[in-house]
């Protein structure tokens, strides 16, 4: 049984001189233990070694593909005639039975044989040292990882930084000359500053009109639509504008002619910044469009760089300024960057937008490490994760109708009308009351007459009464302000029932209540004079005070400016 081995430097193929050993497993390892008894176990039959390195490049690339090269095929015919081919990759051994008609192996026993013959290479291959391998695997390992990136010239994204730079500089330029245009010309035909709001419209009917007299002769069908052509024509025979020279309208001509070529060369730098993004980042231009994915590979430096960013960077990437603002004050950071001008934070809600900016990122962060290293060429993961976006925005958009329509899931929520019960945490109150006929006053009632309706008032307040919740619903509070309630009011309707029966009551009562409200006044008057008197009293005593009080300080006065005087006749 033959053994294959994969080098940095070639294929190697290792002859077992003893197979019954492999029958043993786990004791394998110790036969590998030292170069003497490895070279008992195993010998080398023939080495293929790679002549440069993009042939070691192109082998290594096939073995990982499972699939022998060129060079392997040859190897093998050469050196394993009826011979069994011990393999570490099932894969690779089913492509050669394919191919070459070799029967290969691949099981414990070969997998442990090949760790053996790992431990001990330098010593089973003679010429080939430790100092000379170490260097050779690491240069495989390079170019093999710089292979699988693929950096081709279509996956250069310095093309990319350059066109939106430019892009950006010919908007500003742009901008600024067609203000030029329309201040210069302005003096001559202001009112066309209103009639045509587009710049490029409006530095094409310049040049095509030149002086506002030729308006009338001219048609201006293929720049502007009919209604606004016969309003620029109305306003060109009225305008209050001044005359211009034939020299001031050629050299305004000549700047018109310079806004025209800029947009033209601006259209075509578009269209070509179009085609480089969706070869270079086809998934993250299906996500935010071309624009605005060219300004953050600007922004990261490239697209490499960007693909090392986590999503919260790509999120705020454009403003750092606000957010070190926002952490030196301690205010609210930024929600979103470049990400605001995407088309589906757009669409969004104000208070949508910080939601849908977040998981722009998330899936965009995904969409440049697939550009930056996938082997992908299409836009099938942006288009995919577009629509679970969309779908995302439709479903947040809906909850919020949900909520403003009384309800946490999304339906309404529709409660049965109860008039006895309060909106607040009151609870249940008592039942509104029904219009009392019986308490009015009608004249000619008999005594009997009204003891009845008394007493269906009473039965109908005991009705009202049962009908009302238990006590034990309602809260202490509210319970004792309800009895209040109710106890004044039933004062109040005695009150007017009493009130109600003036032929019917007793002329006794009347006269006694009559003298009793007598009394009261009475005693009132009474009251009110004596407070009186007694407020007067302590106003004389209050003066008196005050006057005592005034001559002891003229006596003190008195006194001191005698002392003063004798002090003075003794001096002298």
């Amino acid at each position: 049984m033959l053994v294959l081995f994969e080098t940095p430097a070639g294929f190697a193929l290792f002859k077992v001189l003893d197979e019954g050993r492999l029958s043993r497993v786990e004791d394998l390892w110790r036969e590998f233990s030292t170069a003497d008894s490895a070279r008992q176990v195993v010998k080398l039959k023939a080495f293929s070694k790679f002549e440069n390195t993009s042939e070691a490049l192109e082998a290594v690339t096939k073995i990982i593909d499972s699939a022998p090269s060129k060079g392997l095929r040859k190897f093998l015919r050469a050196h394993c005639e009826g011979e069994t081919l011990a393999v570490a990759d099932s894969k690779l051994g089913n492509a050669i039975k394919e191919k070459l008609k070799i029967e290969c192996v691949h099981n414990n026993a070969v997998m442990e044989l090949m760790r053996g013959l790992r431990s001990q290479l330098t010593e089973l291959i003679t010429g080939l040292g430790a100092q000379d391998l170490a260097p050779m695997s690491l240069g495989l390992s390079h170019s093999l990882s710089r292979y699988k990136l693929k950096f081709s010239p279509d996956k250069v994204d310095t093309m990319i930084i350059q066109a939106i730079g430019l892009l950006d500089d010919l908007d500003k330029e742009l901008n600024t000359y067609a203000m030029r245009v329309r201040e210069w010309y302005g003096w001559h035909f202001p009112e066309l500053a209103k009639i045509v709001q587009d710049n490029i419209i409006y530095a094409k009917v310049v040049k095509k009109m030149s002086s506002r007299e030729n308006a009338a002769k001219l048609d201006f069908s293929d720049i502007l639509p009919e209604d606004v052509e016969t309003e620029l024509k109305e306003a060109a025979m009225i305008s209050m504008g001044t005359e211009v020279s034939e020299v001031d309208l050629m050299n305004i001509r000549e700047l018109c002619d310079q806004v025209l070529s800029l947009a033209e060369y601006r259209a075509q730098l578009y269209d070509y910044l179009k085609s480089r993004m969706n070869t270079i980042a086809p998934n993250l231009t299906a996500l935010v469009g071309e624009l605005v994915g060219a300004r953050l590979i600007a922004h990261g430096g490239s697209l490499l760089n960007l693909a090392k960013q986590p999503g919260s960077t790509v999120q705020i990437l454009g403003a750092e300024k606000a957010l070190f603002r926002a952490l030196k004050t301690k205010h609210a950071t930024p929600k979103y960057g470049l990400l605001y001008h995407a088309s589906l934070v757009g669409q969004a809600a104000p208070k949508m937008k910080g939601k849908i900016s977040r998981s722009l990122a998330a899936k965009a962060a995904l969409a440049i490490r697939y550009d930056a290293l996938g082997d992908g060429q299409d836009n099938s993961m942006g288009l995919e994760n577009r629509a679970k976006l969309e779908a995302r925005l439709r479903n947040l958009e809906g909850r919020e109708l949900g909520h403003s329509a009384g309800s946490a899931k999304g339906k309404p929520k529709i409660e049965v009308y109860d008039k006895d019960r309060k909106k607040g945490a009151a609870g249940l109150i008592t039942p509104a009351k029904t219009y009392n006929p019986a308490a009015d006053s009608i004249l000619g009632q008999t005594p009997n007459s009204t003891a009845g309706n008394l007493e269906e008032t009473v039965s109908r307040k005991r009705k009202t009464d049962s009908e009302t919740p238990k006590a034990d619903e309602v809260a202490d509070v509210s319970a004792l302000g309800e009895q209040m309630k109710e106890k004044k009011k039933k004062k109040k309707k005695t009150g007017e029932v009493e009130t109600a029966l003036p032929d019917t009551a007793e002329p006794e009562a009347v006269e006694t209540s009559k003298k009793e409200k007598k009394k009261k006044k009475h005693s009132d008057e009474n009251e009110d004079l004596k407070n009186k008197e007694d407020n007067v009293a302590a106003g004389e005593k209050k003066k008196k005070k005050r006057k005592h009080v005034d001559q002891d300080k003229e006596e003190s006065e008195m006194t001191s400016k005698k002392k003063e005087k004798r002090k003075k006749k003794s001096v002298d």
